[in-house]
């Protein structure tokens, strides 16, 4: 720029000089300059006005001839406009890479502008969804109108997916993972989960029936066990392995049981009976229920509750849970041990814990706590009558309440188990 504008002083200069000169010479000085300045701006506009009719040709073309300030200017311009090009194919191909990428994919891709509305989306998306290239620029609520997308699409909260029945297929289940991007505009994945939901349902179809017909013949076994071990009609020497039938039924019934209730809290809706539930009262019947099972070992149960804490939910799934955890640590806990029951509030929080002094267990198993079955010592759950489903129904009951479970133990000191209700608009608390 340097360059063109010596230039164009040089020749400035030179301009002057001459029109200095014809001034003189005809002896109109100031007449001949202003003339001379006049034609000077008619030159510059001139030169504004190729540079204007270059730029608004769409086709490719070499910029005019010029010297000076002005062929700098007709230089750099062109330079950026091959500069803008090349940025502009690196670019296209960039996309174009990712479209096909994405036109690859099994799962469908749905990109929304931030009024929501559609403004492009993958072959999946297309063969799922049902739709058509007149299409875009439409709102997304209008071809997926299921109230539950609606209030997960409009709520802004994206950090679980959503299952749903899909809007074209009654047949298959849709995943639906919403993620933002850019200024507000928002990505959509849409995964077809049709086999998982069918073996899902498949699986849980097949504990209740499980569940279910095994009442019958379990309650007919016990019944007879126990009439032969009143009787005493098959002498002494089957008292030991009429015991451990008795135990092995009694064990196999409360499996049953926690078959079934984990069944119903996984197939019912949740929403359903729900009512406030003070949680004090609640938890001391708990208690009493604790101190009655845990005689036999002279455990302490000592229960701190914040008075008039309600939770709107399940008075049944909330008592099943709870006691689950009392349950727990009587069995855990040695002989004469301590068991702690706290419920308090923390500002938009209710928490619910159960604190023993047991073995406790390594940090390492508290992911896997809340799977069914799951034991961390082989012999655990047989050694003391569990089911090995108690923390699974704790987990779902929790889920249902919008709430979670946190575990801390130590070996040789103890575990605690907190229930934590986040729901700001599910918790009433007394006013003082």
């Amino acid at each position: 720029m340097l360059q063109g504008f010596g230039a164009e002083l040089r020749r400035l200069g030179l301009y002057g000089a001459v029109c200095v000169i014809i001034g003189l010479i005809i002896g109109h000085l100031g007449y001949t300059l202003v003339a001379g300045m006049v034609f000077y701006l008619c030159w510059m506009l001139w030169q504004m006005r190729r540079l204007n009719q270059w730029l608004l040709r769409k086709h490719d073309e070499d910029p005019p001839e010029a010297s000076g300030l002005w062929g700098e200017v007709f230089d750099n311009v062109y330079g950026l406009q091959r500069l803008q090009r090349y940025e502009k194919q690196n670019l296209e191909a960039v996309i174009s890479r990712v479209q096909e990428s994405t036109s690859a994919l099994r799962d469908g891709v749905i990109v929304l502008d931030r009024r929501g509305y559609l403004d492009w989306w993958n072959p999946a998306a297309q063969r799922l969804l049902g739709f058509k290239v007149s299409d875009r620029n439409q709102p997304i609520l209008n071809f997926i109108r299921h109230p539950r997308f609606v209030e997960y699409f409009e709520g802004g909260d994206y950090s679980d997916p959503l299952d749903l029945p899909s809007p074209r297929f009654n047949a298959k289940q849709l995943q639906f993972h919403i993620t933002y991007f850019g200024r507000s505009e928002r990505l959509v994945l849409v995964r077809d989960v049709t086999r998982l939901y069918n073996l899902e349902q498949m699986r849980q179809n097949f504990i209740a029936n499980v569940s279910h017909e095994l009442r019958t013949p379990l309650t007919v076994l016990k019944g007879y066990l126990e009439t032969l071990d009143d009787s005493r009609a098959l002498g002494a020497e089957w008292d030991k392995p009429m015991q451990q039938m008795l135990q092995q039924a009694q064990r196999m019934n409360l499996l049953v049981n926690d078959l079934t209730t984990l069944s119903k809290l996984e197939t019912t809706e949740v929403g359903l009976n729900q009512q406030k539930v003070a949680l004090g009262p609640l938890i001391e019947r708990i208690r009493n229920e604790a101190l009655v099972l845990a005689g036999d070992k002279q455990q302490r149960i000592s229960c701190e509750c914040m008075p008039d804490i309600t939770l709107m939910g399940s008075e049944k799934e909330l008592h099943s849970a709870f006691s689950n955890l009392v349950v727990n640590a009587i069995k855990y806990t040695q002989a004469e041990g301590e068991i702690r029951l706290k419920l308090w509030r923390e500002r938009d929080r209710v928490c619910f814990s159960v604190t023993d002094n047991g073995p406790g267990f390594e940090r390492k198993h508290i992911p896997q706590l809340t799977q069914r079955f799951y034991r961390i010592e082989s012999s655990r759950n047989s050694g003391t009558g569990g089911t090995g489903l108690g923390l699974a129904i704790v987990k779902h009951v929790l889920l249902r309440h919008d709430a979670e479970l946190q575990i801390d133990s130590e070996v040789g000191k103890g575990s605690t188990f907190t229930c934590v209700f986040t729901p700001p608009e599910s918790v009433d608390s007394a006013k003082n």
